[in-house]
């Protein structure tokens, strides 16, 4: 299986219990209950519109829940004053659809922002630090270029690569093959997944690419009318009785 995962099912990184997410009269998501083990590989599978990006921004505090609980590390993230939920949210990467760098700064500057706006920033072996994440993502040529240098893929990895900069123990991918042609795609998705293996990190991943999901995931969830519908592993669910779930592996 791609992750090393804690088998402590009590004990998950993080929890997510009867969670609720409404737009004024139109709910996205009820009843998302899911928990992610310490190392594990997750993949949100679900039609276009579904919620499947929003449960990512919840976790993130990016949007709050209507209704439920979001506990991540052991703690309910949500009640915490926010210079608590700041320091969990260091500990959390989020790997954007566009890998959404900033145009006016070069790869390096892109880098080394995140670690440079902490309020314990030292300036001690940045530079190391920002050459030998690149170098992860086999990119440590393209460290003074503009974004707009780079090609989707290359975007996509030094996204992979800022989010990097902080050592996180829980990365939230959304989208992250998407727009790519399939080379290019599965460089991301064996990117993703050496990742995981080099520092043991929690990932939760939306994604329509399946092969993405049978490459990196150590299990799947479906997420049907705002709520999880199956959960399995690639096979499993592949070979589902359910229409619905299979209608996803048609293609695969």
């Amino acid at each position: 299986m791609p992750g090393q995962k804690n088998t402590d099912s009590d004990n998950p990184i993080l929890r997510i219990t009867d969670l609720k997410k409404s737009f004024g009269n139109f709910t996205v998501l009820k009843d998302i209950n899911l928990d992610v083990q310490k190392g594990e590989t997750v993949v949100l599978l679900g039609k276009s519109g579904t919620g499947k990006s929003v449960i990512l921004q919840c976790i993130i505090g990016l949007l709050y829940p209507t209704e439920g609980k979001i506990e991540v590390f052991g703690k309910e993230f949500i009640s915490l004053p926010e210079k608590e939920k700041n320091l969990i949210r260091r500990r959390i990467g989020f790997l954007f659809q566009s890998g959404a760098l900033y145009d006016s700064m070069t790869v390096r500057q892109n880098l080394e922002f995140p670690v440079i706006r902490q309020p314990d920033y030292e300036n001690q072996n940045l530079e190391e630090k920002v050459e030998e994440t690149l170098k992860n993502v086999s990119l440590l040529e393209s460290i003074d270029k503009m974004p707009s240098e780079l090609s989707g893929g290359m975007k996509k990895r030094i996204g992979l690569a800022r989010t990097l900069m902080l050592d996180p123990e829980i990365i939230l991918y959304d989208e992250p093959t998407t727009g790519l042609d399939p080379v290019t795609s599965n460089e991301i998705s064996l990117l993703i997944l050496d990742m995981q293996k080099k520092f043991n990190v929690t990932s939760l991943i939306v994604t329509h690419d399946m092969a993405c999901a049978k490459l990196v995931s150590d299990r799947i969830v479906v997420l049907k009318e705002g709520t999880l519908a199956a959960e399995g592993s690639f096979d499993e669910l592949k070979n589902s009785d359910d229409e619905f779930v299979k209608g996803f592996f048609e293609f695969e």
